[in-house]
């Protein structure tokens, strides 16, 4: 059930989006910026609000990578998978932070501290491997400067 003011923000969200042609994914991403995710509640609505079936709303959502369907932890980590990253040692940066963070792929550790996600190019192709931690970009990430990383903002396991 959604609290009452994120039920407020999603009608906002909505409004400004229903008659827009199109407008599911651009609500999709305002809802997921607003509330951090897309809950099965609000799939509901979202579904009435562009008369669609739920289960329609809920396969584009899983259909793309970047919706979460469950709240995500307090720190997010993404770890590029793009062919560049790859090319210099992504593979095992991926398997260092979920060995280091306690927690695999697309996953939120149990105590809600961290969430992993592999995301394909962020860009940094030049500077590779690359990671965002919450939104900030770290490139030329090794396993050991992770370490420290995770150490810093305290999310080590």
């Amino acid at each position: 059930m959604l609290e009452a003011s994120q039920q407020q923000t999603l009608g906002v969200l909505l409004a400004r989006h229903r008659s827009t042609p199109g407008g599911l994914l651009p609500l999709l991403h305002a809802v997921q910026e607003a509330l951090g995710y897309v809950s099965a509640d609000a799939v509901e609505d979202i579904a009435r609000a562009f008369n669609l079936s739920r289960a329609e709303v809920h396969g584009v959502i899983t259909y793309y990578h970047f919706f979460r369907s469950a709240p995500p932890g307090r720190c997010v980590v993404q770890v590029c998978r793009a062919e560049s990253c790859k090319a210099v040692g992504g593979d095992a940066l991926l398997a260092h932070a979920e060995a280091v963070l306690g927690c695999r792929s697309h996953h939120t550790r149990d105590d809600g501290a961290v969430t992993l996600e592999p995301v394909f190019c962020l860009g940094l192709c030049a500077m590779s491997p690359a990671i965002l931690v919450d939104d900030r970009p770290h490139a030329r990430m090794t396993p050991e400067k992770f370490d420290r990383l995770a150490a810093r903002l305290e999310i080590a396991a």
